[in-house]
């Protein structure tokens, strides 16, 4: 049956999200008041049951980016849209929602289709970051492979749609991270997912309860701290920091949205705070979206500490995925995030490389020039 797409109420967008285990934090209503350089809309795809009712099968959250002098925009659905992605006829999904956002003034659409392409096992990412003649983690073979990934990449390129990379420009910029690295928690017990933790993690954590770190839920009064401690690490990490107004507007609008939707977790000891992070909730997958650590007193294990509670809490919580983002691809020594990698693989889940980000540039000349254009910022 054909598909119609239209915008929807945040209501019915929210009601479907709702009906689903879970959808990216990227494709909730509120995701769009956090980002007001961009004009939010909710889509909806409809069909109509056997009575001629009319009903929702789909939704996205899409964000409009206004390009000045043109009154046009570039449409981006982040991990999204929220659709039957293996469906054979993908054309019936996302040709009405180029049709209707080319009627939004959209030049350029840019989504990330929630799926999985293959997984890597910790061991199968620790060996590989100990064998130096794996410079990749694509290059490693996996130990696990989604068939149907395959048919979803084929149908994109046939309908015209293009992967980021392929981009002269690398897409439009840095996306959503392609590489993340996840902790199954369906049908485990906790202790389970601590004894499948690594020898150093469980001894950190033990480190960390001795030392009488406290790993407490904070409230909006307590973003500045977080904040401070956050800005160190971007130092630390070589990475550009976002503002403490970005979090407040996080924390402002999410838990508008869902009092459960965003949480703080703030690690003490002897009267200071070493780690803070934040995670999001939707359904029953949960991210570990933003951490922060100070350099002090590294050896009471504050991060250990915290992502243990922050695993605890959303185990407890029916969480099936705990989801600690993005990762580096690069398994070089020399690569900075390399530590990073370890950290999350000492968790015991598994690693994810999901099928990238894609774009269907509408009007083809000034994709071309806005692609041109951000190359060179």
């Amino acid at each position: 049956m054909d598909l119609h797409v239209r915008a929807i109420t945040r209501e019915e967008h929210l009601a479907f999200v709702a009906s689903r285990p879970a959808v990216s934090h990227m494709q909730v209503p509120s995701w769009g008041d956090v980002k007001p350089d961009w004009r939010a809309e909710s889509i909806g795809w409809f069909d109509r049951d056997s009575t001629g009712r009319e009903r929702i099968v789909g939704a996205g959250l899409v964000l409009h980016r206004p390009i000045p002098r043109t009154g046009r925009t570039l449409a981006y659905l982040p991990e999204g849209p929220v659709i039957d992605w293996h469906d054979t006829a993908l054309r019936r999904w996302l040709e009405p929602m180029l049709a209707h956002l080319k009627a939004q003034r959209a030049f350029s659409v840019r989504m990330g289709p929630p799926v999985v392409v293959r997984r890597w096992d910790a061991e199968t990412v620790k060996d590989a970051i100990a064998e130096p003649s794996a410079g990749r983690l694509r290059d490693v073979a996996a130990d696990a492979n989604e068939p149907q990934a395959a048919e979803v990449v084929e149908q994109l390129r046939a309908l015209g749609w293009r992967q980021g990379e392929e981009d002269g420009a690398g897409g439009f910029g840095a996306g959503q991270p392609r590489y993340v690295f996840q902790v199954p928690f369906a049908g485990l017990p906790l202790e389970e997912v601590r004894r499948n933790l690594n020898q150093q993690w469980r001894r950190n954590i033990k480190k960390a309860e001795k030392a009488g770190v406290k790993v407490v839920e904070g409230g909006y009064e307590d973003l500045p701290a977080f904040y401070e401690l956050y800005r160190e690490t971007a130092g630390r990490d070589r990475f550009i920091p976002r503002p403490l107004d970005y979090f407040e507007r996080m924390w402002t609008a999410l838990r508008a949205e869902d009092p459960g939707r965003m949480r703080l977790y703030l690690a003490h000891h002897e009267g200071e705070t070493l780690a803070a992070a934040t995670m999001l909730t939707v359904g029953n997958h949960v991210w570990y979206s933003y951490g922060a650590s100070t350099g002090r007193k590294r050896e009471v294990q504050p991060s250990n500490a915290i992502q243990w509670r922050m695993m605890s809490d959303a185990h407890e919580r029916g969480a099936a995925v705990y989801d600690l983002r993005g990762i580096t691809d690069t398994l070089d020594e020399g690569n900075h995030l390399l530590g990073l990698l370890r950290f999350k693989v000492g968790t015991g889940g598994r690693a994810a490389e999901y099928v990238g980000e894609w774009d269907y540039p509408i009007n083809k000349v000034l994709h071309k020039a806005f692609a041109l254009y951000m190359a060179r910022r």
